[in-house]
């Protein structure tokens, strides 16, 4: 009876040990891994370093450059029928923002005709977007050029693979061949990784430029009505001032000749 339990202990010993085998495998470490990938992987880091500052950077400006303030184009109103052109320029130059240095050239170009106005507004407007746009080219770059580097990468790592074995002979291991296989995978990985990431990061700056721009137009255009408005108000008090100067002038004529 002792026997036949140790026999039945010896089994469940070992099924136990087939069941669940030992597991003593190392924990994979994304950073050893990325080292693995060779000098590519340096080029990659750097290429996502300068991608994340442009798109932090532009993020600021372009949210900056998008807060409206409502205020802007009724003071402008109020300043230029008033023909208060000095403080309307002082308040867009305080505000210092795209929209506002745009109403400004404006303002400054008012007793021009307003075609000339407009064109004076739009050319501005071309200047901040162009400035507002500072950065992307240099993004929409990196874009582009992250995959093809991972995939040169994984070029040069089969290079590299196929070195090993050619030297390795007869007597060909793994571990020979592992160096160049983890340079090829790495580095492909993280071209793709900072790839993404970068035309993702340049796609929504570029929308919200043109969130902007159209932002800048429509106040273009709010500001020729107010400017066409205000010259409509002015023609109709200079004609109706020159009207009374005349029929006072008029009166004054006909009371003389009564009067002799």
């Amino acid at each position: 009876m002792n026997s036949l339990t140790a026999v039945v202990d010896t089994l469940a010993t070992d099924t136990l040990s087939v069941a669940a085998p030992e597991v003593a495998q190392e924990s994979l470490n994304v950073l050893d891994l990325a080292m693995k990938g060779g000098w590519i992987m340096i080029i990659l880091a750097i290429l996502s370093v300068i991608g994340i500052y442009i798109f932090f950077e532009r993020y600021t400006v372009l949210r900056k450059a998008g807060s409206k303030n409502p205020l802007l184009l009724e003071r402008l109103n109020d300043n230029i029928r008033d023909k208060d052109f000095k403080s309307a320029i002082k308040y867009c130059n305080k505000l210092n923002t795209p929209a506002s240095r745009i109403l400004a050239k404006g303002v400054k170009d008012y007793r021009f005709d307003n075609a000339s106005i407009r064109q004076a507004l739009e050319n501005s407007a071309g200047l901040e977007i162009a400035a507002l746009e500072k950065g992307l080219p240099v993004l929409s770059t990196i874009a582009a050029v992250a995959p093809m580097l991972g995939f040169l990468g994984t070029v040069t790592g089969m290079v590299q693979a196929f070195w090993n074995m050619s030297q390795a002979g007869d007597n060909i291991e793994v571990s020979a061949l592992s160096s160049g296989i983890y340079e090829a995978m790495v580095t492909t990985v993280g071209g793709l990784i900072v790839g993404i990431i970068a035309i993702f990061a340049y796609n929504y700056l570029v929308s919200r430029v043109d969130k902007v721009q159209n932002a800048m137009e429509a106040d273009i255009i709010s500001f020729l009505e107010i400017v066409s408005e205000c010259k409509e108000v002015a023609e109709t008090d200079d004609h109706s001032e020159e009207n009374a100067k005349t029929e006072s002038a008029f009166t004054k004529t006909v009371f003389e000749s009564d009067t002799l």
